[in-house]
């Protein structure tokens, strides 16, 4: 198995072109982020970094400081579960939320069903413009009867205009037709548009790659419109199409004439989205879409999100565990820096080099310095972890934890008891009841936990009320179900 971790950081570039054509060839999502070109023209904006996982291809981008998770493609033998589970793993580890973003409408009720709380997004801008390859093949019909009028007014002038494939011979051509593009641009004060154009012709530089299909209408020996595409799966994306306005007509006879050379064992042809352009968008949807293709963003929730709104207390036999209170801070602060005593709590901050969260302005007093109690109500107040004081006839003598809230109405429990008060069954106590409020007020699906395996103590504890699931080198695994 690869180390997700490590390979996590290879950034995505044109060398790696060749394994991800493995994947991105064959995929049938249609929709244009699942594409070799699409990853290499935005690669500046997005920094897609990649991995195979269970057989998967997995990417992650950067947008604004956020992750984005591509939905996982996989190969002949590829399982998406288990590239889902890794890549909320990854996050879950590194303390983010596994955002998977432009998710195709045929993986969506898949996610669904996964995520017990997601919101979900669906943006109109996103959405990428799929054509029947017959529709701009033929122009059949009334309703590309513009079409064929400005199809028939170019070829009036320039009867012997053809297409043919551009190769990297053609890159004195593609030069020429580059300077004549900018000398009729009409979009030269648009920031954003010249930068398309620029990442533009740093791939038409790709010309006869064995990954892409360039194409380019030529009169005579001038090279008046180009295409750049890729064919994956059923679909032919366009991902670069340009050519001479000074040519009437000359778009829509491209269009048509590029899907006949090219598109011919395809299905589908996507033209992309329009960027929130409204001259782009008026472009594509009279080109008779067959649908707008939507692209999903799951942004999962943990279950504290949802359902704790503060911390409560719970009463059992003997013990009540609530919320830390600044009184506690002594009890709390001897419990947690007893590195001795916490050889067995595998935690963040067991061997009492922890640096404590800062204490709020206005909040700080003599003997707040080292104290942990700012960090577990920072942790609490991000939703990332419940602590419970364990009290004993109202005094602290120990702590319950729920914490590694995962995505999917998981999270871990752990337990406990300063050294004074071991041995009388507070710990079993305790810990079956912070497990107990997860899964019946929480409404978690499943909790969680671990313990050394010199720990004996702690494994009849747990074994006590959870059902031993795994084991590693390290650790025995817990696992109590609803």
């Amino acid at each position: 198995m690869i180390n997700f971790k490590q390979v996590m950081s290879r950034q995505m570039a044109s060398r790696d072109a060749e394994k991800l054509r493995r994947y991105y060839e064959s995929c049938d999502y249609g929709l244009c982020e699942y594409s070799l070109g699409t990853k290499l023209m935005w690669s500046f904006k997005y920094h897609p970094v990649w991995a195979e996982v269970a057989g998967c291809l997995v990417v992650r981008n950067t947008d604004e400081g956020k992750w984005l998770f591509d939905y996982p493609v996989p190969g002949p033998e590829g399982d998406e579960d288990a590239a889902l589970d890794a890549i909320e793993a990854y996050c879950l580890e590194n303390e983010a939320v596994p955002v998977i973003s432009v998710v195709p409408e045929c993986k969506a009720a898949r996610l669904l069903t996964r995520y017990p709380y997601v919101q979900v997004s669906d943006i109109r801008t996103w959405r990428d413009y799929i054509y029947d390859r017959k529709d701009l093949q033929l122009f059949a019909g009334r309703r590309y009867s513009g079409q064929r009028n400005h199809i028939k007014k170019f070829r009036a002038q320039w009867p012997d205009a053809e297409v043919r494939r551009l190769t990297a011979a053609d890159a004195p051509v593609i030069e020429r037709f580059w300077a004549d593009y900018e000398a009729e641009f009409p979009k030269g004060d648009n920031e954003k548009a010249l930068v398309e154009l620029s990442r533009a012709k740093g791939m038409l530089k790709m010309a006869g790659k064995p990954w892409f299909v360039a194409g380019g209408m030529f009169d005579g020996d001038k090279l008046i419109a180009l295409a750049l595409a890729e064919k994956c799966g059923e679909t032919l994306i366009i991902h670069i199409e340009k050519a001479l306005y000074s040519y009437t007509g000359v778009y829509p006879t491209f269009v048509q004439a590029f899907a006949d050379a090219f598109g011919r064992d395809c299905q589908w042809v996507n033209r992309e989205d329009d960027a929130a352009d409204k001259g782009l968008r008026t472009s594509k949807l009279q080109y008779g879409p067959v649908k707008l293709a939507p692209k999903y963003c799951f942004t999962p929730q943990n279950a504290l999100h949802r359902h704790v709104g503060e911390i409560p207390e719970l009463k059992t036999q003997r013990l009540t565990l609530s919320a830390l209170t600044m009184e506690d801070a002594p009890a709390y602060n001897a419990l947690v820096l007893d590195r001795e005593w916490n050889r067995w709590w595998d935690f963040t901050y067991a061997d009492g080099q922890f640096r404590p969260a800062e204490v709020p302005d206005g909040n700080r007093t003599a003997g707040d310095e080292g104290c942990f109690i700012y960090e577990a109500r920072a942790a609490f107040a991000s939703r990332k972890m419940v602590t419970f004081a364990v009290r004993l006839d109202g005094k602290l003598i120990g702590e319950a934890v729920l914490h590694g809230f995962d995505s999917r109405g998981g999270a871990e429990v752990g337990c406990r008891i300063a050294p004074a008060y071991a041995g009388c069954g507070y710990g079993t106590e305790a810990i079956t009841a912070a497990a107990d409020w997860g899964l019946y007020k929480v409404h978690l699906s499943r909790v969680l936990a671990r313990c050394f395996k010199e720990n004996q103590t702690s494994f009849k504890m747990l074994s006590s009320f959870m059902r031993r699931k795994g084991e590693d080198e390290t650790f025995y695994y817990f696992e109590k179900l609803v």
